[in-house]
């Protein structure tokens, strides 16, 4: 579905990412770990078309995209959920949710809209409430909402569980299971390593703008050197 093929990215002179080469399949989970720093957010920026590579190329679905506009990759089924979420504050919940379905013109955005705050109760329940007053965790599910408004065939999930408590990532999670059941395909960033190798089919670790490691979940969790490095050594039975 997705295809990364030599990718670099530059922040003015500075380089963020060397020689990315990533591939996601059509309905998996699939995770990319690292510490801060590492080259993650901006991979996922490069895929949505919020920064230009300077070199390679980003396929999605057969067809060459790289250098695309965001607006023109929501279209074609790519939506992103930032790192810190970047939901409207001064906008209702349901105002948030209107604005995920934008560029949407079939009839079905309402009753998508119903079908979405019966997923998430508590954005129908606060649905006139300004979004920048709902907490961490409902601010999160008020952003994979409004994603899931585009109807992407792609999700990509940028550290979806940063600053949240244990029980609500938790939750967090469980929605993301249930996505991709569903038959939507998951891009997942993640500090949270153990968290994300739990729901992924497939993994990939960055070490400073390079992919230094891949496998299956289960193959990275019995690999000692990441579970030395973001698992913690008694974490490999996980």
């Amino acid at each position: 579905m997705l295809k990364l093929t030599n990718i670099e990215t530059y922040y003015g002179q500075i380089q963020a990412l060397k020689g990315i080469h990533l591939q996601v399949e059509k309905g998996q989970i699939v995770a990319l770990l690292g510490a801060n720093g590492a080259g993650k957010s901006t991979t996922m920026r490069t895929i949505a078309g919020l920064v230009k590579p300077k070199q390679g190329t980003v396929e999605f679905l057969g067809e060459d995209v790289t250098g695309l506009r965001p607006h023109q990759l929501l279209r074609k089924g790519i939506s992103l959920v930032p790192e810190g979420r970047a939901i409207l504050a001064g906008m209702t919940v349901l105002e948030n949710l209107e604005m995920g379905a934008y560029h949407r013109k079939d009839s079905r955005v309402k009753n998508d809209i119903q079908n979405v705050m019966r997923r998430f109760p508590i954005l129908e329940e606060r649905q006139n409430q300004l979004a920048g007053t709902l907490s961490g965790g409902q601010q999160q599910m008020l952003a994979i909402a409004r994603a899931l408004l585009s109807k992407p065939k792609l999700l990509l999930l940028d550290e979806p569980s940063m600053g949240l408590a244990p029980i609500i990532v938790a939750e967090i999670y469980k929605i993301i299971k249930d996505i991709k059941e569903e038959g939507t395909t998951v891009l997942l960033v993640e500090q949270n390593a153990k968290q994300a190798l739990k729901i992924a089919d497939y993994g990939y670790v960055m070490e400073t703008g390079k992919i230094i490691a891949e496998g299956t979940a289960e193959e990275l969790l019995k690999d000692e050197r990441i579970v030395e490095a973001y698992l913690g050594k008694k974490s490999a039975a996980v």
